[in-house]
């Protein structure tokens, strides 16, 4: 998906209904030994670091539970949809555990602190419009017959971004995750460098050009 440069927009949907990713197999992780759990984090770590750098924009479809490492995946995606029915949380407390693939940095950046380290120390779970009123996630919508109702509405918004300038887009991707993690003047810089990427491609041509020209842009990602 890093190196497809049709790729636009990638959203991430389960399989099953009534469940998004409901975390580890305890079960599973019961029979390892401390150094097999470790290893295991690390590798869940490193691929939500790997969904997170994806360069186009990710939206997570939380159509059911969404819990522990559930949750972390969706946290790693850029947008998050989820049905109003759907239960989200880092519920690792509960278990002895501490969220271990980026959910103590991801949602801090997504809630702010004070939210953030409430629903980790409790190991709340909360539905989709408790989640949408804490800006955990994008939108709430009702569920349907279904059962896919987020789904629907990610592909509704997946729709939205398609027809933006891909380069331009990615290049915005880039500004904000990098710019959030420094000074506001080195973000600045940072906004600079990817703007100037962007000003010699065809597609901002063709942006002025469909402009003038009273047309929609016909953008074709160079």
């Amino acid at each position: 998906l890093r190196f497809d440069e049709k790729v636009r927009v990638v959203v991430f949907k389960s399989e099953v209904k009534g469940v998004f990713c409901a975390g580890a197999d305890l079960k599973e992780r019961a029979k390892m030994d401390d150094a097999e759990v470790g290893h295991f984090v690390k590798r869940l770590r490193s691929l939500m670091d790997e969904i997170a750098a994806l360069p186009v924009p990710t939206i997570a479809a939380i159509d059911g539970y969404a819990l522990g490492g559930g949750l972390e995946l969706a946290l790693a995606c850029d947008l998050r949809v989820a049905a109003s029915s759907a239960k989200m949380g880092l519920i690792e407390t509960t278990r002895g555990l501490l969220p271990g693939a980026g959910g103590t940095q991801r949602l801090p950046r997504c809630v702010g602190i004070g939210l953030a380290k409430e629903l980790i120390f409790t190991g709340r779970q909360i539905d989709g419009q408790q989640a949408a009123l804490m800006g955990l996630v994008n939108h709430a919508v009702p569920q349907n017959s279904d059962g896919d109702a987020a789904y629907q509405r990610a592909l509704a918004l997946a729709k939205e971004i398609l027809p933006q300038a891909p380069f331009a887009v990615k290049m915005g991707k880039l500004a904000i995750n990098r710019g959030i993690e420094v000074d506001i003047a080195s973000g600045m810089a940072i906004e600079g460098m990817c703007y100037a990427q962007n000003i010699p491609t065809r597609d901002r041509q063709e942006g002025m050009a469909a402009f003038r020209e009273k047309r929609p842009p016909q953008f074709i990602g160079k």
